[in-house]
Formats: structure tokens, sequence, C-alpha cells
């Protein structure tokens, strides 16, 4: 089922004081571009609970199936690189519900201790984050688990494009944002509620970890290797039918960088602003700050921050 925009007004109200209202902040003169007097904020989402925007839709899935009956007693479990593990385990303490997390071998310590922190049982799930999704799979199915997804669900996608509704009311100028890509569920919200406001969405994904990318060249999702600094969070092998389906709503551009410029913007976070991200955040700014997009004069911009879950002892590597 493809999320509409009536669905992320109806999550908005669903999660309201559950989650954080988004911190916007005007970035650096000269830490982006802004030609012709555009302007650019932070949306610093890594400040959510669960320490990513995932609270939104994790927190979406799980209240709205406790409202329609649908929360088993045995939980919710889930397979993820680490910040929608945390954060389903996170939702599903608002209503008392065990989570069990599948995590690929490559996790970083750091996610695997937060989510034993919020009680989670984490269990190992191959090499890779699709054989960890197989193995939540079966494990749903032998359990009566109610399976949640990563990035793949109406629920999760309605919850995340909640974000873009709370920028565009603090700042109603809003002509594009800018989203780091993985599988797909923060764009496709991101997507459906910028078509409603008429705002531009640029997707950025690591050039070797490009999902979306190719699944817009190809006109469906298509396979990719997954290979970035950024893969724990941006790691999808594939991207879904629905980011595909909402990037014909909006107006889309997608932009690729390296793992060198990921880097550097994080570094450049951390040094400016003392803002500890991880590499999937810094990845939309790798795409102003090195030129894979460049504003038009006068644009006004916001560059999600998607998450903090990181190890802050390499901040300046």
């Amino acid at each position: 089922m493809q999320p509409t925009y009536a669905d992320v007004t109806a999550a908005a109200d669903r999660i309201a004081g559950y989650t954080r209202p988004v911190v916007l902040a005007p970035a650096d003169p000269g830490t982006v571009p802004a030609p012709g007097g555009g302007q650019v904020w932070f949306a610093l989402e890594h400040l959510q609970y669960s320490g990513s925007f995932k609270a939104r839709g994790a927190a979406n899935f799980i209240l709205a199936h406790q409202e329609s009956g649908e929360l088993p007693k045995v939980g919710v479990t889930i397979a993820s690189g680490g910040n929608a593990g945390v954060a389903c385990a996170w939702a599903a303490g608002l209503a008392d519900a065990a989570a069990t997390v599948f995590l690929p071998a490559s996790a970083p310590a750091v996610k695997v201790e937060r989510l034993k922190s919020l009680g989670a049982q984490v269990m190992s799930g191959g090499s890779s984050y699709a054989e960890a999704a197989a193995d939540c799979e079966r494990y749903a199915a032998a359990t009566g688990a109610l399976r949640s997804h990563a990035y793949d669900d109406p629920y999760i996608a309605a919850g995340a494009g909640t974000l873009l509704d709370e920028i565009v009311a603090q700042l109603p100028t809003l002509d594009t944002v800018v989203v780091s890509v993985g599988g797909g569920g923060l764009f496709t919200g991101m997507a459906v509620a910028a078509a409603h406001h008429g705002v531009r969405v640029v997707a950025v994904e690591p050039e070797n970890c490009r999902a979306f990318n190719a699944g817009l060249a190809e006109g469906k999702p298509v396979d990719v290797p997954v290979d970035s600094i950024a893969a724990d969070s941006l790691g999808a092998s594939r991207t879904s039918e629905m980011a595909l389906a909402a990037a014909a709503l909006a107006d889309t551009r997608s932009v690729l960088v390296t793992d060198e410029q990921i880097s550097a913007a994080r570094r450049l976070l951390w040094t400016n602003r003392r803002l500890p991200v991880e590499h999937a955040a810094a990845t939309a700014l790798a795409a102003l700050r090195f030129g894979a997009y460049v504003p038009r004069p006068g644009e006004r911009v916001a560059i999600v921050l998607c998450g903090g879950n990181t190890d802050p002892s390499d901040l300046t590597a």
C-alpha cells in the first residue's frame, strides 16, 4: 500500500507527544553554498528519541497496530542495520511490548549496546541486511511476532513524513529538503509530504551504495552492491516500490557522493558545530558541501541530519 498525505497527517496525530519536535538551526556561513541570498538550515533529527528519525515511523507502526488490536503478545520483530532496530525497540516500550531485532554481523557495537539497553532481544542475522531480514521472516512465521520493516512499510514511511510537515511549519518558505537515502522509508514519507507542500526533495546516497539511484535509472527496484562507510544505515541492496512511486509525485533529484566526502562532512559538523552525527547524516550535507547538488540563487534549503547513533571516538577521523 502506498502512503498518502492523509496517512502522514494521521501519523502526526498518532505520535504527537511521543516524539520530539524537530529542532532547526541555520548553517554557518561558508559551510555550504547559499547563492544569491539563499538560506540553509540543519534539521537536527539526530536529537530524536532513539537517536534517529526512525523513531517517528516506529512509533506510528507500533501505536497503529496497538489501536487496531493487531499487536500480538509475543511482540514485534525487525531486521535492521541498527537504527530501525533501536527505534523499534524504543517504540515497543511505548506499548509495553517485547522486541526481537535481527542484526547483520557488521552492525556497529554502539547500536548493539543501545538495543540491549532498551531491553530488546538481539539476534545475529548473518553478514548482510538481506540475511538478517530472511532470518527475521522465519522468526516471525515461527512465533507469530508482528513483522516490522526498516523502511518498506506505509506506517513507517508515513511516520517519517511527519518530519517535513514540522520543518515546513517552522520554515513556510522552504524550497528544498535534502535527505540521505538507504532503502527509501524516509524519502518516501518526505516525498509524499513534499508533493503536498510543493517542496523539492534531493535524495543523497553514497556512490557505492545507491539502491534508490539505480532504481530510478531502471524504473524498478534492482539489486546493487553495498560498500560504503555509511552502509550500516544506508546499506539496503534494493530500494522499495514505495520510494520509486513517491519519487514520481515530488520534484525529486537523486545525487551521489563519495565516502571521502561523507567523512569530511561529518568532521565538519563536529569541528564547527560539535554535532556528533553518524555517517548517514553527514551524507546529506556532503551533497551541498561538495557540489553534487548546487542550490539556485535565493533557494531556501533544509538539510536533514537523520541520526546520531555513532561512536564518538572517530568523529575527527
